[in-house]
């Protein structure tokens, strides 16, 4: 991490709302620099959200993974700052910057990030952590903040800003509405929007979809779709599905391609949670992986009965809850761009609908689509999807 002074007492003026009220108190900002203040700041959520019927701990396991520069390969091309705010030696609020050196090279920007941003309903404590990201960013002769994005859209991004009655799904945030309010006081605007779909599970699969489904056989007879049912079989396919993610995602706003030991990480992260019949890999006559569908069951139910901890019993919670809920979330997808139009996605559509219904999946959340993605959001669309969430990534210059 990047040296700053270990506290930095910080003066704002401003009002403050909510419980508790830290208004008219000092405000004290410091780096995390040690096992215990990061324990603080992985856990000061929990506090915070306590007795918010809809949010969803993280997985702890994983968040002390994601934030240890040992293992998280993400930090070699970062500079990275967390920080912590304290009002008469309590944590009230948290915040991560980061500076993506290797995005902004290839895009050619001079942004600095913020996320896990969380503070009560408190505008002293709010302006304090943002003000200290703000002036870390110019410092590094950054000229935009912007977040919550973390190091790539992989990451839980943006505050949500429509749909605050719906379940919170897994790698997306969830916030009271004053979050956001607290960053439009703060001079903060809308950078992008992200939405995501309900779409209810099709049965029996719609005859135009059969349709292009049979052209699709026919005009490519060398295609197959592989269907799985063990995590075995998936591994090989880890690395080919991935490095084509890097192909197809390399347009999408925030995204950073993996290394071959970030999939290896992202594969350890995410695959023991994820039922492989709701993996589909279309595969050309050269056995070249062209296309893919990754989705997994809706595990938030048993996140919050496990109160975030895998061991010793709270894995087996994840799993029942996995089982017993009627939705699936899509995570990632992608097809080759030399197989664009074809249908694939189509071929792997009606795949995904079928084990998903005889699994008692009912309902599929889209995950996250950029709003201006007018062709996948035209894919929804076209299966009844509804935008039924909404969320904001907010940015602000640092220019002087």
């Amino acid at each position: 991490m990047d040296k700053i002074s270990d506290l930095q007492h910080v003066d704002t003026a401003g009002t403050s709302s909510g419980n508790p009220s830290f208004s008219g108190k000092e405000i004290n900002i410091k780096k995390v620099s040690s096992k215990s203040e990061l324990r603080k700041f992985i856990h000061l959520p929990a506090m915070i959200h306590k007795g918010h019927f809809n949010w969803v701990p993280p997985i702890y396991m994983d968040d002390w993974e994601f934030f240890n520069p040992k293992i998280n390969k993400s930090f070699e091309s970062c500079d990275t700052l967390l920080l912590l705010a304290y009002c008469e030696g309590k944590v009230v609020g948290r915040i991560m910057g980061i500076i993506h050196r290797k995005y902004n090279a290839l895009h050619e920007e001079k942004n600095a990030r913020f996320a896990f941003f969380e503070t009560w309903n408190d505008e002293q404590v709010a302006k304090a952590l943002l003000q200290a990201i703000e002036n870390w960013g110019r410092s590094k002769g950054m000229e935009r903040l912007v977040g919550p994005l973390a190091f790539s859209d992989k990451d839980p991004q943006g505050f949500l800003i429509e749909g605050f009655d719906e379940p919170t799904v897994i790698s997306s945030n969830c916030n009271y509405p004053y979050q956001v309010e607290l960053l439009e006081n703060n001079s903060f605007s809308k950078e992008f929007d992200l939405v995501a779909y309900k779409i209810e599970i099709p049965h029996p699969v719609p005859p135009f979809y059969l349709k292009i489904h049979e052209r699709t056989v026919r005009n490519n007879p060398g295609l197959q779709v592989l269907e799985f049912t063990s995590r075995r079989k998936v591994k090989p396919y880890i690395h080919p599905v991935l490095h084509l993610l890097n192909l197809t995602f390399s347009d999408i706003i925030g995204f950073t391609p993996f290394s071959e030991k970030e999939m290896d990480d992202f594969a350890n992260r995410y695959l023991f949670l994820i039922n492989p019949r709701f993996i589909k890999v279309v595969v050309n006559e050269k056995h070249e992986v062209v296309s893919f569908v990754i989705a997994m069951s809706h595990i938030g139910d048993g996140i919050i009965k496990a109160k975030g901890y895998l061991f010793p019993f709270g894995i087996f919670k994840i799993f029942a809850a996995a089982r017993k809920s009627n939705q699936i979330n899509l995570l990632l997808g992608g097809v080759d761009p030399a197989y664009r139009g074809k249908g694939l996605d189509v071929m792997m559509g009606i795949k995904m609908f079928e084990s998903a219904y005889n699994l008692g999946k009912r309902i599929m959340d889209s995950h996250l689509e950029l709003e201006n993605n007018t062709k996948v959001r035209a894919e929804m669309e076209k299966v009844g999807g509804q935008v039924y969430k909404r969320f904001r990534v907010f940015g602000k210059s640092l220019i002087v």
